[in-house]
């Protein structure tokens, strides 16, 4: 599949389909193929246009999709009028299904103990027929260097085709970034994906989802943690994204 989309505040994002996604990301699964998936948010945007690492790490992504109602809203004002929204804790669940169909193996990394076993359980209850998943909780603290090819080691042995990497953001972004090559499998950062699965967070309404408002309701949730974050990188969504449509204005005049 070629790569379609525009840069957003400088991250490339991809204008593509549900039906897109799963496909490109089964196509990739079924031969091992060691590629990375970020799920972008404006959060992320505004982090990839402040912080380089980050930003880098994006951007040689295999594929970036539009998680936030802005971001897809983006893309929609930058010439793909039909972009959905595209974010984790659904992306996820679909392709679970999918794996479930092709008999693939699932690794979950990332979360806490805690929470691994009741995602493990959750997922066994909606997906009967896929193979029990492997998991793992790294460590907060960074690995040693023998850690790390431990852990390599032991996801690349288990012959997982799918890797679900739950360490939030910056964290899984660049995480995955420098194990690309090294994993044999397709890793898709998921964020919270486990958390609202597992039933640890609980996710905003259905109709909330639809609207675009799922921040709104995170926002009440947590609002000591959040008010700030969204205050700031909200602002700069704003701020940046209004000179890029300009910009677009003008280099067309």
């Amino acid at each position: 599949m070629s790569r379609k989309g525009m840069p957003v505040l400088g991250a490339f994002i991809d204008a593509l389909s549900w039906d897109d996604a799963i496909a490109q990301i089964a196509a990739w699964s079924a031969v091992r193929e060691s590629r990375y998936i970020c799920i972008c948010n404006v959060h992320s945007v505004v982090t990839a246009m402040l912080d380089t690492g980050f930003g880098t790490a994006v951007n040689r992504a295999d594929m970036a999709t539009p998680d936030g109602a802005p971001v897809a809203w983006a893309l929609r004002r930058l010439g793909f009028p039909s972009q959905e929204r595209i974010n984790g804790p659904d992306l996820m669940w679909k392709y679970l299904a999918e794996a479930e169909r092709l008999g693939q193996t699932v690794f979950y990394y990332g979360g806490t103990e805690a929470t691994l076993k009741k995602l493990i359980a959750a997922v066994a209850r909606q997906f009967p027929r896929l193979q029990a998943g492997v998991t793992h909780s790294p460590p907060f603290r960074p690995l040693s260097a023998q850690e790390d090819e431990e852990e390599v080691a032991m996801i690349n042995g288990c012959g997982a085709q799918i890797v679900f990497v739950g360490l939030g953001c910056p964290k899984q972004e660049k995480w995955m970034a420098t194990h690309r090559g090294r994993i044999n499998a397709v890793m898709i950062g998921v964020g919270a994906a486990f958390d609202y699965h597992a039933g640890v967070i609980k996710r905003a309404p259905v109709w909330m989802q639809r609207k675009g408002l799922e921040w709104l309701y995170r926002l009440c949730l947590e609002p000591r943690r959040l008010l700030k974050r969204y205050l700031v990188t909200n602002s700069l969504f704003i701020v940046g994204f209004s000179k890029q449509l300009i910009a677009g204005v003008r280099s067309r005049k």
